[in-house]
């Protein structure tokens, strides 16, 4: 199992996550949210809580809502000992946190005076539910400690913002791969893009969803690079 990792920005909102390998879930908050406040006001008290994911295409198409997750579980301060191994493991996986001081305003031995700017939460998860393009099921917490990262999630939205624009005839040409279905008169537009493929929705005009297909590169690939010759590789076999 592969995870996508997309944080939102705004207010109140975590301005970063990552998992750790026991399957918590470590969120950066601005330190006046109303989720700080409520869990430093709990003390050790287990405070329910749930995030709500949801994964937006980054390109412009009809329904462009890709999937919803949801968490529940129990949200704590990150404290003491904990902290700076959290904050070392969040600073690497989001270099912006090197940016918002997290090497020194998070050492394990720096208490928290008044109200600290950013505040490190902890959610232990108890419930996953996730809906998306592979269908709806709920996922156990120990298959989300187990889980790493899709190594082109931090490339997926260039990438399809770059072929919807600069090679929308190429995406054209995926038409012939379909088979038996009427491929007249559709549009096609890149929707998602991971290790094992490549999503297109097919639409039949303006507001107008008419399917998805799917496109499997012949192996997963590990890094951009192989990313793109696999991508290439499609246009080849949709000309034959």
């Amino acid at each position: 199992m592969w995870t996508r990792d997309q944080g939102e920005c705004g207010t109140g909102a975590p301005v970063a996550r990552t998992v750790t390998p026991d399957g918590d879930v470590i969120l950066l908050v601005p330190g006046e949210s109303a989720a700080a406040r409520a869990a430093a006001h709990a003390q050790d008290d287990d405070l329910p809580a749930v995030i709500e994911i949801t994964d937006v295409a980054p390109v412009s198409v009809p329904h462009r809502i890709r999937g919803r997750a949801r968490l529940a579980g129990w949200l704590t301060p990150v404290r003491g000992d904990d902290r700076a191994p959290c904050a070392a493991l969040l600073a690497e996986r989001h270099p912006v946190g090197e940016l918002l001081g997290l090497t020194e305003a998070l050492e394990a031995d720096a208490p928290y005076t008044g109200r600290p700017a950013w505040m490190l939460l902890r959610l232990e998860v108890g419930e996953i539910s996730v809906d998306d393009l592979w269908g709806a099921e709920r996922v156990d917490p120990e298959e989300l400690a187990a889980a790493g990262p899709d190594p082109m999630a931090a490339h997926e939205a260039e990438l399809l913002q770059h072929l919807a624009s600069v090679h929308p005839d190429r995406l054209a040409g995926l038409c012939g791969l379909l088979g038996s279905r009427e491929a007249s008169g559709l549009t096609p537009v890149p929707l998602a893009l991971d290790r094992l493929g490549l999503r297109v929705r097919f639409t039949r005009g303006p507001g107008l969803a008419a399917f998805d297909a799917r496109f499997d590169f012949p192996e997963p690939v590990a890094d951009v690079c192989g990313l793109r010759r696999a991508v290439r590789g499609l246009f080849p076999a949709a000309a034959h």
